[in-house]
């Protein structure tokens, strides 16, 4: 199989005429361990020089000198990156199926970092999803399309409730507790109300403006069929293609959050792992991760993943962003 893959330049070394070299048998194990570890060449001679595991696997004697980094490098210009990768894969292939290598048994450990959003409340998020949804219908509008289909600006409405929620708070001293909650949680099911008709005249602009997107598209391909190119027309298109998708992707946020809305008023706690607690940034999660003067934060979840293969082996870790994690309180727990 080596004397296939090989260029004919590296057959000399194997049938051993030439000038000495590194044994090609020594070399394709060093390349093993430096594709299996995703090592450079110089943290690879460091580390089979300091282990006798690793030497006894290149097959290096214990008073024997490791090749130099240079020295691999011009043989892997000699050989080809190729064809030393597709030793790699085929000797990793035949290793699992021997079932010398293990590679179903995943240990996770994660940790997590704050995310660049401010405190969520359901009804905060509602009264900005309005918002946003009213200046994404705008886009639209001014990008020509949907421009008979109205949308009402429901922005002061809710802006009027979320100030009244503030209200509410501050006067916690002179009403009671649980009447200050009972407050709170009308005023929160009228904003889901407000974002609820909202989304549903979002929904028909949305229809419209998709068909006009549509038409415009064809009318686009006639016209370049015909040899005509209108530059503006394509700015618009392109406008209101943008518009679209945000609007269609902020209509989908938003009915999680009504739904999360109405999940908490009804007296259950939503699912943390799939909570959206911020519009503009879905991958953060709610992980209650507490310390002297910041009570909680909304971090990104990440995890490091730690495979253990044959033998030699020494763990190697690769960092995962956004993994599947779960966030019912204190750090969060990821499933091997």
């Amino acid at each position: 199989m080596i004397r296939c893959s090989l260029p004919r330049s590296c057959r000399s070394s194997i049938r051993g005429s030439g000038r000495p070299s590194t044994p090609m048998e020594t070399y394709l194990r060093l390349m093993f361990l430096k594709f299996r570890y995703r090592l450079g060449y110089e943290s690879l001679c460091r580390e089979v020089g300091d282990s006798i595991t690793w030497r006894r696997f290149c097959r290096i004697p214990l008073d024997g000198s490791v090749p130099h980094p240079t020295t691999l490098m011009k043989l892997t210009t000699r050989c080809g990156s190729a064809a030393v990768d597709g030793l790699n894969e085929a000797l990793l292939a035949k290793a699992a199926e021997a079932k010398l290598l293990r590679t179903s048994r995943v240990r996770a450990d994660t940790t997590v970092v704050p995310a660049n959003v401010c405190y969520p409340t359901d009804s905060g998020l509602l009264a900005t999803a309005i918002r946003r949804i009213g200046t994404a219908g705008q886009r639209i509008h001014h990008a020509g399309g949907a421009v008979r289909t109205r949308l009402r600006d429901r922005s002061r409405a809710a802006g009027k409730r979320a100030h009244g929620i503030a209200a509410k708070l501050r006067s916690r001293s002179q009403l009671g507790r649980d009447q200050v909650k009972d407050g709170v949680q009308r005023i929160t099911g009228e904003l889901a109300d407000l974002a609820q008709a909202t989304v549903r005249d979002a929904h028909r602009l949305l229809v419209n403006a998709r068909r006009a997107l549509r038409q415009a598209r064809v009318t686009a391909a006639e016209l370049a069929e015909a040899g005509v190119h209108d530059a503006a027309a394509g700015r618009r298109r392109g406008r209101l293609a943008r518009a679209v998708v945000d609007l269609s992707r902020l209509l989908e946020a938003t009915g999680q959050i009504i739904g999360q809305t109405r999940q908490r008023i009804a007296g259950t706690t939503p699912d943390g792992a799939s909570r959206v607690v911020s519009l503009h940034d879905r991958d953060a999660r709610p992980i209650a991760k507490s310390r002297l003067g910041k009570p909680a934060a909304s971090p990104y979840p990440r995890s490091a993943v730690t495979v253990r293969g044959a033998r030699p082996a020494r763990s190697f870790t690769r960092w995962i962003a956004g993994a599947s994690c779960g966030a019912s309180g204190g750090f969060p727990t990821c499933m091997s």
